[in-house]
């Protein structure tokens, strides 16, 4: 009964959270995880009152199988950006603009990171700094679209920007495959083995997008069997958790032991299904539906994981402050840098790396396979990651608005309510 009583409260909780949020403008992402951090060991469960909270982060940690088929959905989520369809009017504009700045922001918050780490080489290792770098990368598509949907932003920059907020997410999890498997190996001692230093990442990216495109080629072809919605939905959430269930088993090939990335194998179920049926489209309308109070429990046991008193540590709370502020300049240096490579307008090339800043999902997903596999050191890392996802989703919407404002594709106030009368 347990059990259930935390799921229901915090699903409750959480939605609840949000009129409040509502009201001062913040995204539901956020009101979740406020939710999470209230009912969470740091606050109500502190006062140990059955029924009231998470006493423990015990308590958070036993709910952990709904986090996995969550990140199954986010993941199936970003596949069904990457229709052919639409990859075709995006152009090599936004390709080379979303692996670019993905792979600069990495490259700069794993430098940055490095350096703390020859000053606090007790507070955060090399592994951290390597696994900090590639969830940089990582954008959120929910809070930026947001914007763009409720100002009716219209120009060049919006159009650049839809399709890069797609495409990061999937540059970010293949930096994440391999940035991981560079810091188990480190952690575990093995940096001279360079077959598998090199060899397990890249096992398991072959084999999580090799695995998840077959999943949805045999998922495309069973659903042809069934003509209801509601048995394609069944369908569909059946083969999620299929996908997530195949990425927890472990593989050996060559002798090298590997994971799949359960976030790249959802990611290409979701790809190739939304490119081979075609009424993949309102299915997978419905399956976002479906999953919203899976998603909602999702965000708020991450809040709830979140342990404040670790930021009383001066030198852990100056690395949060660090990896948020080089990560900011990493993605407006970034864009700026990779548009004008890709020959974009001037506008695009001034103001798309602002609207790239919110953070959420995904790297939570990210965040949350590291802090299953590293014990205390994935613990610093998601709680990192968390703190920086708060300040993001709390500033980034504001900020892209402003970007878009700046950039002439959202008028003033003043000018709409003129043309309003």
């Amino acid at each position: 009964m347990e059990f259930a009583l935390g799921i229901g409260t915090a699903i409750v909780a959480g939605l609840l959270m949000t009129r409040l949020g509502n009201k001062l403008n913040l995204p539901d992402v956020t009101a979740y995880l406020i939710a999470g951090l209230i009912l969470g060991p740091c606050c109500l469960g502190l006062l140990k009152i059955p029924g009231l909270g998470f006493h423990t982060f015990e308590d958070v940690e036993i709910l952990s199988p709904f986090n996995d088929v969550a990140l199954g959905f986010i993941a199936f989520a970003i596949g069904s950006e990457f229709r052919i369809t639409q990859l075709r009017k995006t152009g090599h504009a936004a390709v080379i603009i979303g692996v670019l700045q993905a792979v600069i922001t990495t490259l700069l918050v794993d430098l940055v990171l490095f350096g703390v780490h020859l000053i606090f080489p007790e507070v955060i290792t090399v592994a951290d700094a390597l696994i900090l770098g590639a969830i940089a990368a990582a954008t959120a598509p929910a809070a930026t679209l947001m914007v763009v949907r409720q100002y009716k932003a219209k120009g060049d920059v919006t159009s650049t920007l839809l399709p890069v907020v797609a495409l990061d997410d999937a540059v970010g999890l293949i930096l994440f495959a391999l940035s991981y498997g560079i810091a188990t190996n480190l952690s575990s001692g093995g940096t001279s083995d360079v077959v598998t230093l090199f060899g397990g990442p890249i096992l398991e990216i072959v084999f999580s997008i090799g695995i998840g495109a077959l999943i949805g080629w045999v998922l495309t072809h069973v659903a042809r069997i069934f003509h209801s919605n509601r048995n394609r939905i069944s369908l569909i959430v059946g083969f999620i958790i299929l996908g997530v269930t195949i990425s927890s088993m472990e593989f050996n090939v060559f002798g090298i032991e590997f994971e799949l990335s359960s976030l790249l194998v959802n990611m290409m179920l979701g790809t190739v299904f939304c490119n081979c049926c075609k009424h993949s489209e309102d299915l997978m309308d419905r399956a976002d539906r479906w999953s919203a109070p899976l998603l909602t429990l999702f965000f708020v046991l991450s809040g709830a994981e979140l342990n404040i008193f670790t930021f009383g540590n001066i030198p852990v709370l100056l690395i949060g402050l660090i990896y948020i502020t080089t990560r900011c300049v990493g993605k407006y240096i970034g864009a700026a840098i990779s548009s004008k490579i890709a020959h974009s307008p001037a506008m695009v090339q001034k103001w798309l790396g602002i609207t790239l800043l919110p953070q959420a999902g995904v790297a939570l997903g990210m965040a949350a396979t590291v802090a299953a596999r590293m014990g205390a050191e994935g613990a610093l890392i998601r709680n990192i990651v968390l703190l920086g996802v708060m300040v993001y989703e709390l500033l980034g919407p504001s900020l892209t608005k402003y970007a878009l404002t700046k950039a002439g594709e959202i008028k003033p106030k003043n000018q709409r309510q003129a043309i309003a009368e």
